[in-house]
């Protein structure tokens, strides 16, 4: 059957596709890629495409972590139970039954989804959590911390070697951002903050954060394509950064003090990971440290 002119320029340009895409799929195969999948990245109903870039990803050699979120699921259901929900710099109130409440819908429904999801699409992965090993010790912010939290911790640390077994074996791991503490009680972490303290320990090529918008966006409104530490700093100084933005930028920007470059991206964009990891323009905001330059 002869192709037509149309179906053949078609083809070129998948055919162009890839041959872009080879040189950063060179560049970061054997590499750990951090990525915070956000509950509202999901609920937008995104989370298949962003599987099956995982799933790609990992079939060329790169390494892919998911730690997830679940907060417009968790605030639901919230709603449904008549519990409070409330906020502090983008933070979540956790009382005790909110945390159980966490608990349940990140460990018990949104992880095993992911994690069927990606074997749907024939990837091999393995959910858990902080609780698991412990893979993560939380650290309590104490009484001169941000006590009006409630069960709301930081990372206090971390051991990689479950998690590298678990890549080592070619399996993705997938975890929830509960973690337990020294007191033996399970808290909440912002799960971009234990994305980040994951990619720190793990010295990943990359943490990339996706949410529901653009990326960060500068005192006129425009989207920035790229941002060093002193820029970030200076816009999260200047409450041009704020809101549910703070512990993102705040996460990226652990990662970058690190050595890893972090990435804020729009998970409603269909293959949006593909997009920022795998062409030269990206679609999102980059943080990058001094010596990082523009790379991607």
């Amino acid at each position: 059957m002869t192709p037509t002119a149309t179906s053949l320029a078609e083809a070129v340009h998948r055919a162009d596709v890839l041959v872009e895409a080879l040189p950063f799929i060179r560049r970061f195969a054997g590499n750990i890629i951090v990525i915070k999948l956000g509950g509202s990245a999901i609920d937008a109903g995104s989370g298949e495409s962003v599987l099956r870039d995982v799933v790609l990803l990992s079939s060329v050699g790169i390494r892919p972590v998911i730690v997830h979120g679940g907060g417009p699921e968790i605030s639901a259901w919230q709603q449904r139970l008549g519990l409070e929900t409330r906020f502090i710099n983008g933070l979540r109130v956790t009382d005790e039954a909110t945390m159980e409440l966490a608990r349940m819908v990140l460990t018990g429904k949104i992880g095993p989804e992911l994690v069927a999801g990606i074997h749907r699409l024939g990837g091999s992965a393995i959910g858990l959590s902080g609780e698991d090993g412990p893979i993560m010790w939380a650290r309590t912010h104490g009484p001169d911390g941000n006590a009006d939290l409630g069960y709301v911790a930081d990372v206090g640390a971390v051991d990689p070697g479950p998690i590298h077994s678990i890549l080592d074996g070619g399996r993705i791991p997938v975890i929830a951002s509960v973690l337990l503490g020294r007191d033996g009680h399970c808290y909440n972490v912002n799960a971009d903050t234990a994305a980040a303290e994951l990619a720190v320990a793990l010295e990943a090529k990359k943490l990339i954060l996706l949410t529901d918008v653009a990326g960060v966006r500068g005192g006129d409104g425009s989207l920035i394509s790229s941002l060093d530490a002193a820029h970030t700093r200076e816009l999260l100084g200047n409450a041009t950064i704020g809101g549910g933005m703070i512990p993102k930028v705040r996460a990226a920007l652990r990662a970058v003090d690190a050595g890893t470059a972090a990435h804020i991206i729009d998970g409603r964009v269909q293959h949006a990971l593909l997009l920022e990891l795998l062409t030269e323009s990206g679609i999102g905001t980059m943080l990058r440290g001094p010596s990082e330059g523009d790379a991607a």
